[in-house]
């Protein structure tokens, strides 16, 4: 059964697409037809974490169809942190 508790992510930024229950979506999820959402700067699309804001990255409970375990948003969180350092060697 899905997890279906509302998270408190109000104060990020429209850019920053949530889901119904306002977790952060992110990467894949954020395509339609395989195109990257709408004002998305770049011209690749958004990696595994990344937000609908260029070189802002999600993870753990608050990313949409995160497993909200400890342990995976731990390992999200490295993997985050590799995302980034190869966000900004695009730059």
């Amino acid at each position: 059964m899905p997890y279906r508790r509302r998270v408190h992510t109000g104060w990020l930024p429209p850019a920053i697409r949530r889901d119904r229950w306002a977790f952060v979506v992110t990467g894949n999820d954020l395509l339609t037809g395989g195109r990257a959402p709408p004002g998305w700067a770049l011209e690749r699309p958004p990696m595994l974490l990344e937000t609908g804001l260029p070189g802002v990255f999600a993870a753990g409970d608050v990313r949409h169809g995160s497993i909200k375990r400890v342990a995976s948003a731990v390992g999200e969180g490295s993997t985050a942190v590799r995302l980034i350092h190869q966000h900004l060697s695009y730059e």
